[in-house]
């Protein structure tokens, strides 16, 4: 008898190189796709991004709020009032004197 060499099956080979090439579409999807790694990471800086621009947004708004409930029939505030009508209409107390 002679001793013959065992060689791979060809099934086995096409197996797994099937696999190596399914894990490696797999692992390169959790890095790099829709919801891998990176775009969580985009993700996440983009949403720091946005809560600072809400708080400069929902201060800008409480302070609208104050001055319109400042403005208000129910609590007048004059100095307001005094402010706003020199802004807007340009008017002047009859003690005041204008330098241009």
């Amino acid at each position: 008898m002679t001793a013959k060499k065992s060689r791979p099956a060809l099934g086995a080979l096409v197996f797994f190189g099937l696999a190596f090439a399914v894990s490696t579409y797999f692992i390169f999807a959790a890095v790099q796709g829709d919801f891998g790694l990176f775009r969580r990471v985009e993700i996440a800086a983009a949403k720091g991004q946005l809560e600072t621009e809400l708080a400069v947004l929902q201060a800008e708004v409480a302070r609208m709020e104050n001055l319109t409930r400042r403005l208000s029939d129910i609590y007048l505030d004059l100095d307001l009032l005094d402010q706003q009508a020199r802004d807007v209409l340009g008017l002047l107390r009859a003690d005041e004197i204008v330098i241009r």
